[in-house]
């Protein structure tokens, strides 16, 4: 027995879904409006994974333009069968479910191929006689549950009628539907009770892909719907394996809250993670989860040996591409993002679009993996305009963010921080950048501008730092404020700690994260 640590994917990694291929593991999640969609992860032991590239990373696959904040890309599922690889979603922010596809994990996935069918979460089972069935949740008032048809996933094209097959076990929302062929049966995993604090995964099973379903005796799989003292909330959504040595092994969403010392705080920025769970079979061929919960640490039988993760970033922008690990908001306009390899920079071109637009304006940033960690920019101006901005963001979507950055009023430069919280706005006055040479009527850009986030469980403080080092503390904002719990619409994604340019011009010299 192995004792390891979840989550497993840290920060915004909700909705997992994994494969094997013989002793290797590959896992993919949701992105919804970020960019590029559907990570790719690839690990020997079910504990450490490597980011290897994303099924979605060209427009003409994912059209994520000016989408609504959690719109886009859902729930995916990634299978593999004979020699092929093959990913399906849903945009819902376009045509709905579609299928990509590839040989080479690692290389690029084909264009998508629609399917038409209704629902979210797709989910694709290729079974023994060579029939290829397609699951979806339906949510439409009066036609809520589970569909499937059966299809051809090279075209998308449906070959039967979209037939109902279970309503699930009676929670709400039965979504995240996947069908398996195991011991001569089919088994259907759901998630239901929401993907908030009544989450729950429930299991049923029948002779036939169709039904009619029994429901598992010991139901639900897998819930801490009442824990309410426990630190990580939320769990359901899930995926299984069995790795090469026989162990069986659940992958699920879950989320860490904010509660501090014990206390119950019902609140979550990172987003939903992906944790690991030891699965068992018991006599009557059900699925089983030792306490239908997971844990922060936990053990089993891992099929590798493990190391210790390091999940801290720096970037010096001295490679030919940008970092995996960035994500843009929406499709990106590649014109903003220019590395000049001679002087290890990144040249970030702000336009009129902002951080409080339902747009793509020029941020990129990457998914904040713990609550006491740090953030850290420094940059040059190249040029602004007035009102311009360029700094260093905490953001969860256009209505929520913080930030930190030099703005350009009145021909001068200032560092200021701002807050938006639903249709609230508040900006700082500022502090003059009194350093700065004038030459004539008009000052020098900023040069060698550092400035800081450092974060926990309460607030996220912002800082500026002079060239002798010394901290100027310029604000706060409780983490509360960029909590998936308080947003006026219904949210699903995490925090992102990001560089953003705003009608300016930044030479970003290096960026890093770390706990």
């Amino acid at each position: 027995m192995m004792k390891y640590k979840n989550p497993i994917l840290p920060g915004f990694h909700p909705d997992p879904s994994i494969c094997r291929v013989g002793e290797d593991f590959y896992l993919v999640h949701s992105t919804f409006e970020f960019y590029p969609g559907v990570p790719v992860y690839h690990s020997r032991n079910l504990v450490n994974w490597d980011l290897t590239g994303y099924c979605l990373n060209r427009d003409s696959q994912v059209k994520l333009h000016q989408c609504a904040a959690s719109g886009g890309i859902y729930a995916p599922t990634l299978r593999y069968h004979e020699g092929t690889f093959y990913m399906c979603t849903t945009n819902v922010s376009d045509r709905g479910n579609f299928i990509v596809h590839t040989k080479d994990i690692t290389g690029n996935w084909s264009e998508p191929v629609w399917v038409d069918q209704e629902g979210i979460d797709p989910s694709i089972l290729f079974d023994e006689d060579g029939t290829v069935y397609f699951c979806t949740a339906v949510f439409t008032p009066g036609k809520e549950g589970i569909y499937m048809s059966e299809i051809d996933p090279d075209t998308g094209a449906r070959l039967t009628e979209v037939q109902k097959i279970t309503d699930g076990c009676g929670g709400r929302c039965a979504e995240g539907p996947h069908l398996y062929r195991f011991f001569g049966k089919y088994y259907l995993f759901l998630a239901e009770g929401g993907t908030e604090y009544g989450h729950l995964e429930t299991v049923l099973r029948a002779e036939h892909p169709y039904g009619p379903f029994e429901e598992c005796p010991h139901n639900p799989l897998i819930s801490h719907r009442n824990r309410l003292g426990d630190e990580i909330q939320c769990v359901g959504h899930a995926d299984l394996t069995e790795d090469q040595n026989g162990n069986w092994w659940l992958v699920s969403l879950g989320v860490r809250t904010l509660s501090v010392n014990g206390s119950s705080v019902m609140l979550h920025n990172l987003g939903r993670e992906t944790f690991l769970t030891p699965l068992t079979w018991d006599e009557q061929g059900w699925p089983m989860v030792e306490g239908a919960k997971t844990a922060i640490w936990m053990e089993g039988i891992l099929p590798g040996e493990i190391k210790e993760t390091d999940w801290n970033f720096r970037d010096d922008f001295s490679g030919e591409y940008l970092h995996l690990r960035y994500a843009f908001l929406r499709n990106p306009d590649s014109s903003c993002y220019q590395l000049d390899q001679k002087h290890h920079e990144l040249m970030l071109r702000g336009t009129e679009l902002t951080l409080n637009d339902q747009d793509s304006p020029a941020f990129l940033g990457i998914r904040q993996w713990e609550f006491s960690i740090r953030a850290e920019v420094r940059f040059s101006v190249e040029s602004m305009q007035e009102d311009g901005r360029i700094g260093i963001t905490a953001f969860y979507n256009e209505d929520y963010h913080y930030e930190i950055y030099v703005m350009k009023r009145g021909g001068r430069y200032y560092i200021c921080t701002a807050k938006k919280v639903h249709d609230i706005f508040a900006e700082s006055e500022g502090m003059e950048l009194k350093s700065i040479v004038f030459k004539g009527s008009e000052p020098e850009v900023p040069q060698d501008i550092t400035l800081r986030i450092m974060a926990d469980r309460q607030v996220y403080s912002f800082y500026y730092v002079d060239r002798e080092g010394k901290e100027w503390l310029c604000g706060k904002g409780m983490t509360a404020g960029l909590s998936t719990e308080q947003t006026w619409k219904m949210s699903f994604t995490g925090v992102f700690l990001g560089m953003f340019a705003e009608k300016g011009i930044g030479r970003m010299k290096w960026f890093s994260v770390e706990e």
